[in-house]
């Protein structure tokens, strides 16, 4: 399989990206949620789309893996910035638009593209997000679960310079976000590629600390992208109804509720999420 990486310079910032499949197959552009580099898109859920004719995007944020890194809790950047970082992302691959899936955080940046740069993207879909971003929910939306809260409250943090206890870090909290059941092994393999990879693992913790943006949520129906929201029932960060709240504001949006699944994107979701993804990109032929 065709796989390149890129350096990329966006506005202030390196990343680096991975195309999967053929440049003239329709884009696929993944976003990742809070902190999380690209493999968090596993290479199995990318050789799927791939197999469905897409050419697959994952990339590292700012402040992960390979990208540029701020120092630790001092983020210069904001959601508008990973925006652009996004568009940055297209414009050197050559691409106008592209089907955009993004996860939690993921989404956040996805909403802002489809409000502000509409003719970039084909379709949109959103998995385990919300629409408001870090701090605290709206009064309308339930808030984090007291069982992740309490969770947290039990972790000690790393020494960060010990890979594996940096690597059983991550995987706790992966534990602490799931729902129902928990693939320990998938979740290591993620995790150990990560870190791994990642120039220095802490500075990603700096995503919840960036700078704040105006609020988009009263500005949803507005977006015209072709729109699909998928959530878990059981998701402990941002519960059921943040997602439902999605697709109810976003004209036209689909809903779809992942049984027993937590705040996370296990294997058994990938069919449903290709097949919509597929979907897509067979009606923009």
């Amino acid at each position: 399989m065709d796989i390149q990486t890129l350096r990329i310079g966006t506005s202030g910032a390196t990343l680096e990206a991975e195309s999967w499949g053929a440049s003239a197959d329709p884009p696929v552009l993944l976003i990742a949620g809070t902190s999380c580099t690209r493999d968090w898109w596993p290479p199995e859920f990318c050789r799927l789309l791939v197999a469905r004719g897409c050419r697959v995007i994952r990339y590292d944020q700012r402040d992960t893996g390979a990208a540029s890194l701020w120092p630790v809790g001092q983020p210069d950047y904001t959601l508008d910035d990973m925006v652009i970082d996004a568009i940055a992302i297209l414009d050197s691959l050559g691409e106008d638009r592209a089907h955009v899936v993004g996860f939690s955080q993921g989404g956040w940046v996805a909403q802002l593209l489809a409000l502000d740069h509409p003719d970039r993207m084909s379709s949109m879909t959103l998995i385990s997000s919300r629409p408001t971003p870090h701090g605290a929910a709206d009064p309308d939306l339930p808030e984090v679960s007291e069982r992740l809260l309490a969770g947290w409250e039990a972790i000690s943090e790393p020494d960060w310079d010990d890979e594996a206890a940096v690597i059983d870090f991550y995987v706790e909290n992966e534990r602490l976000l799931a729902g129902d059941e928990f693939d320990a092994d998938a979740a290591r393999r993620i995790c150990s590629a990560a870190v791994a990879r990642s120039v220095d693992a802490r500075t990603a913790g700096n995503h919840p600390y960036m700078r704040s943006v105006p609020r988009w949520r009263e500005r949803l129906s507005q977006i015209t992208v072709p729109t699909a929201v998928f959530h878990g029932t059981a998701d402990p960060l941002f519960p059921l109804e943040n997602g439902s709240a999605l697709a109810q504001e976003i004209p036209g949006a689909s809903f779809t509720a992942l049984t027993r699944v937590g705040h996370e994107f296990p294997s058994a979701t990938w069919p449903a999420v290709v097949e919509h993804v597929s979907r897509q990109v067979r009606g923009h032929a």
